[in-house]
This record gives structure tokens, C-alpha cells and sequence, in this order.
């Protein structure tokens, strides 16, 4: 009876009931052997092996692509051609969105935070800056912007790291173990920037001349690396 209403694969559909097509219980009316077939088509296993949306949209999509020609001869087919074009655009906007534009260079970046305070300027603008406001008589301005020229120069050596919440104190310590003959004006220009930004302090031609003095030995100044330091010591032990 399944057989005649429905075919062979009918009966084979019914197979996994437990039931054969020609046992007794499978000789039901029509209606029955339809609400047979619903009921076993609407299990899950069925259900997954469907295409979902996405899969007929990838299909409908790849077919029309190829379907087109790209010799651009008709009208019709040049319309195709820009379509595809316009495509390819959307992706490579979406793209550019998405995942933003390509990183510049590490070395073309300026760390932006030093002292707690958003900076970009690079130590010579910083330098140039302290400058003009020193002869304007704004010995505050000239003092804060003169020490800060020479952490961004020795950060940019490489000489001294400057990481975010890094205080003024914090760096002439650290500026110390590099400079250690320079240690006492590190700390002294340290205080008096934290004098001028924090404390209120107008500042004085003496404090800005103490710092800028100390700005242009720290350029010319050779630095004690650790490397350096240590290597009396191993040259001696392997000439002893």
C-alpha cells in the first residue's frame, strides 16, 4: 500500500519505524501513510542535511557570477560587469571598517602619556616650546616642558623607560642608573617639576636655567649601560 501511494523510497523512509512494507500494520488509508511520512521527515536528522539560507544564498550567488561574461559586449552583461565590480568594492569597504586601515610603523609613533598627561610633541618641540616660554618670563611653563623634553629624549634612546603612571621622581630614578654622575641634578629637576605642575609654584630663571642645563649634558652625555658596567669585572676575572 505505501509502496503503490508513495513509491519504493517511501518504504524505506519507514524503515526506521521498526516496520517493513509489507507487515499487516502498514496497510493504513491514505491520510495515515501522508502523517507517517511528516512525522519522520520532521525529525532532526532530516532537518540538518537541509541547505540553510546561508547556503542557498552563497549558491545563488556563485551561479550568477559565473553566469555573467565579462567581455562587456551587451548592455545586459556590462551591467553584470559593474555589479561584480561594485561587489568587490562593498567588501573591501567593509573590510577597511572592520579591521581599519593597514598599522603604520611602530617608529613613525610618538608614546602620546608622559607624566600622566596625554603629549605627542617629540623632545626637540618640547626644547622649543620651554625656549619661547622662558623669554616670555612663564618660568613655570619654561621649567614643566624643559624636564619633560628630557624624559621623551631618553625614552626615545631607548635609555630609560617611561611606562603610564611613571612620576617625575620615578624617572630621575631610573635616568640615575643610566646618568649615576648625573643623579643629584635628576633629582633636583624632578622637585622642581613637581613644584611647578603640582604644588602651584611660579617658578624662577634659576630652576628653568638648573633644568636646561642639565637637558644638554644628558644629549652629549654617554650613558652607563648595564652591558658596560659589567664588563670590567668579566674582563678582569678572565685576565686573572
Amino acid at each position: 500500500m505505501i509502496a503503490l501511494l508513495f513509491g519504493p523510497s517511501a518504504a524505506a523512509l519507514l524503515r526506521p519505524l521498526g516496520l517493513a512494507a509489507g507487515d499487516t500494520p502498514l496497510d493504513p488509508d491514505a491520510e495515515q501513510a501522508r502523517e507517517w511520512l511528516r512525522e519522520e521527515l520532521s525529525k532532526l536528522i532530516y532537518q540538518e542535511a537541509q541547505p540553510t539560507w546561508f547556503d542557498r544564498l552563497a549558491t545563488a550567488l556563485w551561479e550568477w557570477i559565473t553566469s555573467l561574461s565579462l567581455d562587456g559586449t551587451g548592455g545586459g552583461q556590462g551591467l553584470g560587469v559593474v555589479l561584480v565590480l561594485l561587489l568587490v568594492a562593498a567588501v573591501i569597504v567593509a573590510a577597511f571598517f572592520i579591521f581599519g586601515p593597514p598599522a603604520r610603523s611602530r617608529r613613525s609613533r610618538i608614546p602620546g602619556e608622559i607624566f600622566g598627561e596625554d603629549d605627542g610633541r617629540d623632545a626637540a618641540a618640547m626644547r622649543r616650546d620651554a625656549e619661547r616660554s622662558a623669554a616670555a618670563g612663564r618660568w613655570a611653563d619654561a621649567t614643566a616642558d624643559m624636564f619633560r623634553a628630557i624624559a621623551r629624549g631618553l625614552s626615545d634612546r631607548t635609555l630609560v623607560t617611561m611606562s603610564p603612571g611613571t612620576t617625575a621622581q620615578h624617572f630621575a630614578g631610573r635616568a640615575t642608573s643610566v646618568f649615576p654622575d648625573h643623579g643629584a641634578a635628576l633629582a633636583a629637576s624632578a622637585t622642581d617639576f613637581d613644584e611647578v605642575r603640582y604644588l602651584g609654584h611660579d617658578g624662577s630663571r634659576d630652576a628653568y636655567e638648573r633644568v636646561a642645563a642639565l637637558e644638554r649634558e644628558l644629549r652629549s652625555a654617554r650613558p652607563v649601560l648595564p652591558e658596560a658596567a659589567a664588563a670590567p669585572a668579566g674582563t678582569a676575572g678572565a685576565t686573572g
